[in-house]
């Protein structure tokens, strides 16, 4: 054995905390970055026959070239997303970026060609700030590359911009506003009181002024208004006194008001339109839509939104005139997923992103109809490949619901294979824990419905965004298990349906997606034949302490705070860690090292345990990933696992 390989060998057992107490088969992959243990070699057959699943591609919208006659695209032709530029609708995408890690969020320069973009190292997400020029297709950092730094916002003559950034103390949230030429120019200028979010969302015309959201929660963001000048910060909307959620938009024309997205006059977030005098309550603009906005773009010269609503888990574009404050759906856009909306730098054209779900993730631009004022044509912009699969016999998702413990009605979108059945049953539980599953394009979900024969329910349990601020906060706190008791519901709705095999399910989900499995795992294991978590939370108590110092006081707000002795004792009764021994099911478990979110701590700490009870557990951990698998190599390992997993386990 050569001393390299050993050398990985000890390093694997380290960091599962196995340390060779356990008699498991443990080796690595991907040269060397990628710890697989008690997994067995994945066959071959099994590499031939997903590999089509797995080279499907996405080209999403980031921004306009100058000269608005070209877009940017994120896109990946090797082993992760990079920036590219195309020329014309269907036209070739021309790669500007090549580097080792994904490029972040994108933001052209007005009046110019240079461009920022975000990225950070091994999935880290400490990512920094880099100027790029297209033409020269040099690069040059700006942040000072140790701190957490993002949400970039240019001033509207691109003479500097505002950024997030932990800088000051490596923890806070604070807005610093830089030079573009000078790096050093870089001043503080929100200092964080606490350890929430601030970012920037918008400069006034003279750039004097500058819009701040402060995200506290799901349920709490705030609105404030900032003097550059002075530094006197004012609250506009939200607060402790008045919990909502209120996220800005922009400037209005005239620059005494502007506009936002607000939950303040009823259960779903409204497209809204607020004075900036002291007191005024914001105008709500689209009351007619009894559904969330979702998100929202000013055009430059603030005569134009273009929106979209989640109407029951799919997006309905709007656009706006803001001197009328009218609106109308947009004609023509495919029924899907909609998003990264941006105007063309002369207002005439929009940019966005699509995706359906028999279509994955490309770039599409609306033309805006001058003598009409209003919405013209959508083209598309990319075809992004499919590996040669046809999507046309995609299986498009129903969506259903079913009646849990306490009578409410829990939304979830079925897949089903062809065929009467009945079919094994793969439970995907989203993330968040305020996420929402969406009928989007997802390769895995239908290489699982066809190469496996199982049908996938993806359910958006209580606490899921999408359906009101009631229903997002009913899992808060001391409710946390009633989300859990609610895929105990999903499975009593199972055994009802005879296309669906109540005796052979699996639960699948990341992050807090990832908990959702270990705590169904607790409570359900003898009605599970497969679990499988993604970079979970195994003790909320470990999992607050350890998390990274800039989120820590965000995930209290939603989970709950493990200082308060009444809290932690609830948290520690309710960890799967703490409930280990009632665990049964055979688990898969799969995490990235360098994880800021959920620390690998959480993922080895569960594998000791599920092992020390003599558990067969099969555990992969990627050494140059983070919350999640962004490299397509280990992602593609991932997925085979992942296939192998539910034919020994799901299937048989």
């Amino acid at each position: 054995m050569s001393v390299k390989f050993a050398s990985l060998l000890i390093l694997a057992a380290l960091l599962s905390g196995n340390a060779f107490g356990d008699d498991v088969l443990s080796r690595t992959a991907n040269n060397g970055n990628l710890v697989m243990e008690g997994i067995p070699e994945i066959p071959q057959t099994i590499v031939d026959d997903l590999n089509r699943y797995q080279n499907v591609r996405s080209a999403g919208f980031v921004d306009w070239s100058e000269d608005g006659e070209s877009i940017f695209v994120r896109t990946r032709f090797g082993d992760v997303s990079q920036l590219h530029r195309v020329d014309m609708p269907g036209g070739a995408r021309r790669q500007l970026t090549f580097f080792e890690e994904p490029i972040g969020s994108v933001s052209r320069r007005p009046g110019s060609g240079e461009l920022l973009f975000t990225m950070d190292a091994g999935g880290s997400e400490f990512a920094q700030i880099f100027l790029f020029d297209p033409d020269s297709a040099e690069t040059r950092m700006l942040s000072d590359g140790e701190s957490r730094n993002g949400a970039i916002l240019w001033k509207h003559d691109g003479s500097g911009f505002a950024f997030q950034s932990t800088r000051r103390n490596g923890r806070s949230n604070d807005v610093w506003l830089m030079d573009s030429a000078d790096p050093a120019s870089a001043r503080l200028v929100l200092e964080s009181p606490d350890g929430t979010w601030w970012g920037p969302v918008d400069f006034d015309d003279a750039g004097k002024r500058l819009l701040i959201v402060n995200y506290v929660s799901a349920a709490d963001s705030r609105m404030h208004l900032l003097d550059l000048e002075s530094g006197e910060m004012r609250l506009l909307a939200g607060g402790a006194d008045n919990p909502s959620t209120n996220f800005g938009i922009g400037f209005d024309k005239s620059g005494n008001g502007f506009w936002l997205i607000t939950d303040q006059a009823g259960e779903f977030r409204q497209l809204a339109w607020q004075s900036l005098e002291p007191g005024a309550e914001p105008e709500i603009v689209s009351a007619e839509i009894q559904w969330d906005i979702s998100e929202a773009a000013l055009s430059h010269d603030r005569s134009k939104i273009v929106f979209d609503a989640n109407e029951n888990g799919l997006s309905r574009v709007y656009l706006l005139n803001t001197r009328k404050k009218k609106y109308s759906a947009v004609a023509g856009v495919p029924t899907g997923l909609a998003g990264s909306f941006e105007f063309s730098p002369d207002d005439r054209k929009i940019g966005m992103t699509l995706n359906t779900p028999k279509t994955p993730s490309d770039s599409f631009v609306l033309t805006l109809d001058r003598k009409k004022r209003g919405a013209g044509n959508i083209e598309r912009w990319t075809y992004s490949e499919v590996g040669g699969l046809e999507t046309d016999s995609f299986i498009e998702p129903e969506l259903i619901s079913y009646e849990t413990f306490d009578g409410k009605r829990i939304p979830a979108w079925l897949y089903k294979p062809a065929g009467n059945g009945p079919h094994p049953v793969v439970i995907s539980i989203h993330g968040g824990p305020e996420g929402q599953s969406r009928p989007n394009f997802s390769s895995t979900y239908q290489m699982w419905l066809q190469k496996l024969g199982a049908a996938v329910l993806l359910p958006n349990v209580r606490g899921s965004s999408g359906y009101g601020k009631t229903f997002l906060s009913l899992d808060n706190g001391f409710n946390r298990e009633d989300s859990v008791k609610d895929i105990g519901a999903l499975l009593d709705w199972i055994e009802t349906r005879d296309e669906l095999d109540s005796e052979r399910i699996a639960v699948f989900g990341g992050s807090y997606g990832g908990y959702m499995v270990l705590a169904s795992a607790v409570h359900y294991s003898d009605r599970l034949k497969a679990a499988v978590d993604i970079v979970g939370i195994s003790n909320f108590v470990t999992f607050l302490e350890n998390t990274q110092d800039y989120r820590r006081d965000l995930r209290r707000v939603e989970y709950g705070d493990e200082r308060d002795p009444a809290m932690r004792a609830h948290l520690q009764k309710i960890s799967p860690l703490n409930n280990v021994e009632k665990i049964s099911v055979p688990m898969l478990i799969v995490q990235g090292q360098n994880d800021p979110r959920v620390p690998v701590t959480e993922s080895a700490q569960i594998v000791r345990a599920l092992r020390n009870q003599g558990q067969s557990t099969w555990y992969m951990n990627a050494l140059n990933e983070g919350h999640g698998y962004r490299k397509k190599e280990n992602r593609d390992i991932y997925q085979q696992a992942v296939v192998l997993f539910f034919q020994e386990h799901l299937l048989d």
